[in-house]
């Protein structure tokens, strides 16, 4: 658990409201969103 402690705050915050107030129906969203998010810096090097 020390990596997760590293991260920012607004990340664990995202993870925290993810596992325990996200309606089911957003999952999906959320997911593509991050998805999207983390393929964009990839290539941006």
């Amino acid at each position: 658990m020390k990596e997760f402690d590293q991260l920012p705050k607004s990340i664990k915050k995202a993870v925290r409201y993810i596992k325990q107030d996200a309606p089911k129906e957003k999952l999906e969203l959320i997911q593509k969103v991050i998805e999207n998010a983390i393929e964009y810096r990839a290539k941006k090097g």
